[in-house]
């Protein structure tokens, strides 16, 4: 992703430095230099400082409540399989911000106080919720909401513009709640639980399905969350998209096309992962089929999607660049 600046004379660094207020000074930074020769982990840090100098109570406010949540998060929420992918996209989203720090504060427009502080609202009430009731997922969103509301406060609706992906990618760091993933797996896991019995019972195989169970010679298998295809969604969802956004130079467009095509990719690798651990506990048995080659099916099918993810991205875009919808 380009994120210089060409014009036909020299480029200089914009003065970002806000206006203080009334009879305040204004904090001193160093120099901008060129545009393309200024580290973005700089201007982040650089943009960040400022931002507190500016109002430091929003910052406070906003590390008092989301790092109790995150540490939280990480400890309780990040070992499960919902979460899996957590630590990976808690990394990758501060890189995303930082990479995107010199066209943020470029942009900063602050709104008029009141409706910064209305915009932060909703987030407080939802946090004070979430802490009587000892929701974390909750507490978890509630922090993001107040996280999105200080960038406003601080940036305007054109710093939020610049940064949609890192904002909309840091979804992934709050975990679904378990009665969410029972609910939605649940049609899913009927959906796959039939499609592998009607194939092998179709080649001959001793195979019945009750439910989310299935029933093949003397063993009996049952569907987990895990194996409806929803935690490596969520994953294959936070991958992909990433990858788009680098590739493609941030189209939301071609992004959401190719999410939406995740989903399928998905369900189906997961298909392909309960009929392997089928065949595998009818010739090899329970014992062998719920050992290590379960985990291994897994990892294996996670893989071949992540591969097939960029396969038809690969394809779309020699379409698209023959086709003339996309630019080289």
């Amino acid at each position: 992703m380009d994120l210089s600046v060409s014009s036909s004379g020299p480029t200089r660094e914009p003065e970002w430095v806000p206006e203080p207020a009334s009879g305040s000074p204004l904090p001193s930074g160093p120099a901008p230099g060129p545009a393309s020769s200024r580290n973005p982990w700089i201007v982040a840090f650089e943009a960040a400082w400022f931002a507190f100098l500016r109002a430091p109570i929003f910052w406070l406010g906003i590390g008092a409540l989301a790092g109790p949540t995150l540490f939280d998060l990480a400890s309780r929420g990040w070992g499960t399989d919902q979460a899996a992918h957590a630590p990976i996209v808690f990394a990758t989203a501060i890189w995303l911000f930082a990479l995107s720090a010199k066209q943020a504060v470029t942009a900063m427009s602050p709104p008029p106080a009141w409706r910064a502080a209305l915009a932060l609202a909703p987030g407080l009430m939802l946090y004070a919720a979430a802490r009587i009731t000892g929701l974390l997922e909750v507490r978890g969103l509630a922090a993001y909401l107040s996280l999105v509301a200080i960038l406003y406060a601080v940036g305007g609706k054109r710093v939020l513009a610049v940064l949609w992906f890192p904002i909309l990618y840091s979804l992934f760091l709050i975990p679904i709640p378990d009665t969410f993933v029972d609910i939605a797996t649940q049609p899913v896991k009927l959906h796959i639980s039939k499609s592998v019995v009607g194939l092998l019972g179709a080649l001959g195989y001793p195979v019945a399905t009750s439910g989310v169970s299935i029933y093949i010679g003397q063993f009996e298998l049952l569907i987990a969350a895990a194996c409806a295809g929803l935690n490596s969604l969520i994953s294959l969802t936070a991958i992909g998209s990433f990858y788009v956004y680098l590739r493609h130079n941030a189209s939301w467009r071609y992004t959401l096309l190719l999410v939406t095509l995740i989903f399928p990719i998905a369900v189906f690798a997961n298909f392909l992962r309960v009929l392997i651990l089928v065949l595998l506990t009818y010739y090899a048995g329970e014992a062998v089929a719920q050992g290590f080659l379960h985990e291994a099916a897994g990892l294996f099918m996670f893989v071949v999607s992540v591969l097939t993810i960029f396969l038809v991205d690969k394809i779309f875009t020699v379409i698209g660049h023959r086709m003339g919808w996309m630019k080289s």
